[in-house]
């Protein structure tokens, strides 16, 4: 056997085990959330993706509860201000007082 003939044939297999090899690297790599590279190592990927608006909605959303929470507690507080008050107490005996007056 020539040399010459092999010589192509061993090339062209390894060129393909190569390209096999990277496909199923770069199938992997997306399969587990790894972001694309080029040959220099920089992302490939767009710079806004589906996850990164999603997580952008769900922060919005996150802060808009919590500032309705913090609300919520503050009007609580005064509730309990209000309900707790030493007058509160007085005015709701005085009217409860004056309820049983007229019903006698």
């Amino acid at each position: 056997m020539d040399a010459s003939f092999l010589t192509p044939a061993v090339i062209g297999i390894g060129i393909g085990s190569m390209s096999i090899a990277w496909v199923l690297n770069t199938l992997i790599r997306v399969k587990n959330g790894y972001p694309l590279e080029n040959s220099w190592g920089k992302a490939v990927y767009p710079k806004s993706t589906v996850a990164e608006e999603r997580v952008s909605l769900l922060t919005q959303e996150n802060a808009q509860l919590r500032a309705e929470v913090g609300s919520m507690k503050d009007r609580l507080a005064n509730v309990e201000r209000i309900v707790t008050d030493s007058g509160y107490h007085l005015t709701h005996e005085i009217d409860r007082l004056r309820d049983r007056e007229e019903a006698n």
